[in-house]
Order: structure tokens, then C-alpha cells, then sequence
């Protein structure tokens, strides 16, 4: 399966974006009210200069307490980004947000933000796929 029919299999490819500057408490907020793991800093509201999610949020505010939420996304974001295209694999995918431990990818093509998936969507996608294996072998041991 590729990244392109997870983002098919969506029911909205947008991505939620804060532009650098916004207050971390202000992220918080949009996080809470859209019940979503993560933000998006760009600059465009079309690029990926970074990403902060609830974790980062949460480790700060355990890190330098409450104080944190004053300060600008700029100071927490990660700014190392791993993207994807629509063409990856979702096994290539799921691999490396299992192996760095993290949950979202931006889905990149030509500079652009094309989507964001999470690992729950790949593992929504894996599960999906082994079904329609397993119904498939079924037919064919029982002669449909």
C-alpha cells in the first residue's frame, strides 16, 4: 500500500497550521479544539518548516513548568523533519515513525505539503490490506 491511498482513504487532507511566532498556548489550543496530535509550523501554510505535537508540549511544561505556554512554537518545534511522498511505501513509513518514535509525517511533494499521516492511519491502512489477504486466501482454499 502506498502513502497515496492512505491520504484516498482520508476523510480530509488538510493540514493544520500555526505560523512561526505563535505562542505555544495558542497551538495548545487549536490541538484541544480540533482533538488532533499535532501542528504544523510554516511559514506559507504549504511548506513544513516544522512540527510540534502534544508531547513536545507536555514534555516542556514538565521540563519548565507552566511558563512554557508564553513562549513561541519556534522554541519547541522540531525543525529536523522526516517527510514522505505519496509515493512511499506504508510499510516504509510505519518502519520509520516506529523506529525514530514519532506519530505524524508530512507528506511532501515538490516543496509543498501534499497531506499528514499519522501511524495510526498506517496501521489502520496494514490492518486493512492483511484483511483483504486473509479473505482472499480463504476464497481460494475454499474454492471461490
Amino acid at each position: 500500500m502506498l502513502v497515496q491511498q492512505i491520504l484516498n482513504s482520508k476523510a480530509s487532507n488538510d493540514v493544520v497550521t500555526v505560523a512561526p511566532g505563535t505562542l505555544v498556548r495558542d497551538a495548545a489550543q487549536i490541538l484541544a479544539e480540533k482533538r488532533i496530535g499535532t501542528v504544523v509550523i510554516s511559514k506559507t501554510g504549504a511548506t513544513a518548516d516544522g512540527i510540534l505535537s502534544e508531547r513536545d508540549i507536555v514534555r516542556e511544561l514538565a521540563n519548565h513548568g507552566a511558563g512554557c505556554l508564553a513562549k513561541k512554537v519556534d522554541d519547541f518545534m522540531t525543525t529536523k523533519l522526516i517527510t514522505c511522498t505519496r509515493s512511499d511505501s506504508a510499510d516504509d513509513v510505519l518502519h520509520q515513525m516506529t523506529e525514530g518514535r514519532f506519530r505524524h509525517m508530512p507528506v511532501v511533494e515538490d516543496g509543498e505539503m501534499v497531506g499528514l499521516i499519522t501511524i495510526g492511519d498506517t496501521v489502520k491502512a496494514r490492518l486493512s490490506e492483511l484483511a483483504m489477504e486473509k479473505d482472499a486466501l480463504q476464497g481460494m482454499i475454499m474454492g471461490h
